[in-house]
């Protein structure tokens, strides 16, 4: 049964009514030793008790695709097929323009309309093997847009999350289609991969050899696939990347670390310090930590990165650590921080939309 389906949350609601029912109609008729009666009535009090948790765990679940199978959700998913050490481009000495071409099949995505589509990509280079989402913009199958390349948007959800909670939670593709339509934003071609790649265990878009090459999914084999199947230019000036929460760090990370991949980056409720998220990988190890500091990236760049970086968020959740990145950056690098309220959710970053992919208009150069 699957974990996000009618089915099981039927089977939830139906036993979240016998739970209530059930104490109703049987607590007087317990019968039996007053140590059984009790441990009878307090099994019904636990059972009503979990199916509540249960069903609203599965509702919010279902409504913002924080897990989208039970190996998610238990952590059991194979979607690390190597972990070499790729060098620092992440490349392993292979040039991706001497690659084959990675053609797909994408198939529509239940709930979310036909310009929602999905792939399983397995990754060359990264040896990294997941789904990725890909939004084609209303103006993709005009017939006057037939010959015209489109630029690109990486989005990269929170942990946990999957590339589904841009669309179903965030609804990017419902806020943003309507603007795009009225040439408010401009058309984007919208892609999400994913990021849960160890479980609950968050990566930080990082390479570290024998464990994972998350930085090469998302920056190599993920780029490499939407240029090999869509109207997509790979020039990094046509390029942007955006996440919230653990993936806001991903998105500034990326962005900082390969500007000759990105151009811009949106950040909305991220960190500077990997170490903010309980989770993460490369927070385990103090001089890991210390070096994937976003303020250590960009203080130990060769030359500041020619990108671009929006950080939004509240005082202690963004804002802050834009003004701190903003203090170390020198041109040609750009980092606007933005401060807002609505706290650490859906709803707030969903609220943002309009005006980051405004400015990432601004940015982000259309080919």
């Amino acid at each position: 049964m699957s974990l996000t389906g009618t089915p099981l949350f039927a089977t939830v609601i139906a036993l979240a009514v016998v739970a209530v029912v059930l104490p109703l109609a049987l607590w007087a008729r317990v019968r039996g030793p007053a140590v059984v009666r009790l441990a009878t009535r307090a099994l019904m009090l636990l059972f009503a008790q979990a199916t509540a948790i249960a069903l609203v765990f599965v509702g919010i679940n279902n409504d913002q695709n924080f897990y989208t199978s039970w190996a998610d959700l238990f952590g059991t998913g194979k979607y690390v097929t190597a972990a070499h050490d790729l060098g620092a481009d992440g490349l392993g000495g292979k040039k991706v323009e001497a690659e084959p071409k990675v053609l797909q099949e994408f198939t529509a995505v239940d709930g979310l309309g036909g310009r929602v589509r999905k792939t399983e990509l397995d990754g060359k280079i990264s040896g990294v093997k997941g789904d990725v989402m890909v939004w084609l913009p209303p103006q993709y199958d005009d017939p006057a847009w037939k010959d015209r390349t489109f630029p690109v948007v990486e989005l990269i959800p929170g942990i946990p999350g999957t590339g589904k909670s841009w669309f179903q939670g965030l609804k990017a593709h419902e806020k943003l289609e309507p603007l795009m339509k009225s040439g408010k934003v401009q058309p984007f071609i919208l892609v999400s991969p994913r990021a849960m790649l160890l479980g609950d265990t968050d990566t930080g878009c990082a390479n570290i050899p024998g464990k994972v090459n998350a930085d090469s999914w998302f920056s190599v084999d993920v780029r490499k696939m939407v240029t090999d199947n869509f109207r997509a230019s790979g020039e990094a000036r046509h390029w942007g990347v955006a996440g919230y929460s653990a993936g806001a760090y991903c998105a500034a990370k990326l962005a900082i670390a390969h500007p000759d991949r990105y151009s811009a980056a949106v950040s909305l409720s991220g960190y500077n310090d990997p170490g903010q998220e309980p989770t993460s990988l490369i927070a385990k190890d103090p001089r890991t930590r210390k070096s994937h500091n976003l303020v250590s990236l960009m203080k130990a760049a060769p030359a500041p990165p020619a990108v671009a970086l929006w950080m939004s968020g509240a005082e202690h959740d963004g804002y802050l650590s834009g003004l701190d990145l903003g203090a170390v950056s020198k041109a040609p690098t750009v980092v606007h921080a933005e401060k807002v309220g609505g706290g650490h959710n859906m709803d707030t970053w969903t609220r943002q939309l309009p005006q980051t992919f405004e400015w990432l208009g601004t940015v982000v150069k259309t080919p």
